[in-house]
């Protein structure tokens, strides 16, 4: 069986505010945005990414904010976290760690991401 984790649904409180975090802030590509009355469907994409978040009304129902643990790999930390503070977003510090190089930031509901460069191998 092949299986690929290409979609993780986040509850947000407000998804306009949302939407314009991901794309303005955090650099995501808006792929859909369908509002269906009770139900507003909104994915979005990390570049070069082939799984998407989808956030919106009567998608979860869990509480706005209560994800944590999201994470994102990338080829550098300081040039990712230099990326996000130029374009608004508040992110922490490079912090070390023996299995890489981490930038922390949460969106405005208080979903929380990690951004990690792997540690060179070999």
């Amino acid at each position: 069986m092949d299986m690929k984790l290409e979609l993780i649904a986040l509850p947000v409180s407000d998804v306009d505010r949302a939407k314009a975090f991901y794309v303005e802030q955090f650099g995501f590509i808006a792929e859909h945005d369908h509002d269906m009355g009770d139900i507003r469907f909104v994915q979005l994409t990390p570049p070069s990414s082939a799984c998407s978040i989808a956030i919106g009304r009567g998608i979860v129902d869990t509480e706005p904010g209560s994800v944590a643990g999201l994470g994102l790999v990338i080829a550098n930390a300081e040039e990712a976290r230099a990326e996000l503070l130029a374009r608004g977003a508040q992110v922490s510090e490079v912090q070390e760690f023996p299995w890489g190089r981490f930038v922390f930031l949460s969106d405005p509901d208080g979903n929380r991401w990690s951004l990690q460069e792997l540690p060179q191998r070999g």
